[in-house]
């Protein structure tokens, strides 16, 4: 795929054809169901296996992807790397729906052929949202962005497209400034004072990104629902990946970033601690 296609290409249309993927015809139901409240005009074609997604993709345009992992007749990766090769759009989001994509994440096994990962432990109605940020992309949720990054051309670039979609950025150069910003928002009363934190990993103080995720997970005591941590990285050793999965990281963001899959990102753990803290709320 070229740097400069974008994915909203394919998925801007007022009636999105969204492919939903799974060997279960009451799991397609499901997710059609929800589907269907969240995104009224979306046409949703269920299939049960990876042969019948093939001939769907062949007979005309699909906006987006789901598949599950483990399909009858095939692995969701491998429909994943069949939509790739179809040639017949220039991209298609494919995105993988399982209970058990957490732990392929962590273990740094999921192809590069997928868009993203929802995990079905945050719930279906959760799943609606997190595709509506891929099909409706102009839909905007605001938050507060804190985020690190010493690189000052690197910075204005991915400000400028965070603050372009609503995000109110706080920029620091050195893990030490965001962690003086956390310590006085919490010496003041105001929690984290900020709604998510996007770091890069590497940086050229004493302190990386890695040392902030833990500062935010151990120290301040933040769990990822309450402060969604985001990391950047260009590194493409799993190791080190799972490494900052199993810290605390929600998600990674990988350099060169691409516009589109950094807002949705945002945008999808915005709308989850959203959700979260209004459960909270509601048991109080």
């Amino acid at each position: 795929m070229s740097a400069d296609v974008s994915l909203t290409r394919h998925i801007s249309s007022d009636q999105p054809r969204v492919l939903v993927v799974d060997g279960s015809r009451v799991v397609r139901q499901l997710i059609e169901r929800v589907l269907k409240a969240e995104l009224p005009n979306a046409i949703v074609i269920g299939c049960g296996s990876g042969a019948e997604a093939q001939r769907h993709l062949a007979e005309g345009v699909i906006d987006l992807v789901t598949t599950a992992l483990r399909l009858p007749d095939m692995d969701g990766l491998e429909l994943a790397r069949l939509v790739r090769e179809s040639g017949n759009q220039a991209y298609i989001p494919v995105i993988v729906v399982s209970g058990d994509v957490q732990e392929r994440l962590v273990a740094r096994t999921l192809s590069s052929h997928v868009t993203d990962y929802f995990d079905k432990a945050l719930g279906f109605d959760a799943l609606a949202a997190f595709i509506r940020g891929y099909v409706k992309p102009a839909e905007q949720i605001d938050g507060n962005v804190l985020y690190v990054e010493d690189s000052r051309v690197v910075a204005l670039a991915t400000r400028r497209m965070m603050e372009k979609c609503g995000f109110k950025v706080t920029h620091v150069v050195s893990v030490e400034d965001a962690l003086a910003l956390l310590e006085t928002a919490r010496a003041q009363g105001h929690g984290p004072g900020t709604d998510l934190v996007l770091t890069d990993v590497n940086l050229k103080g004493e302190l990386s990104g890695g040392d902030l995720l833990e500062r935010i997970r151990n120290h301040f005591g933040y769990p990822k629902g309450e402060l969604p941590v985001l990391v950047m990285t260009g590194d493409d050793n799993p190791a080190n990946q799972a490494g900052l999965l199993r810290a605390g990281a929600n998600d990674l963001v990988h350099k060169p970033i691409e516009e589109r899959l950094l807002v949705n990102k945002l945008q999808f753990q915005l709308r989850v601690a959203r959700r979260l803290r209004e459960q909270a709320g509601a048991q109080a």
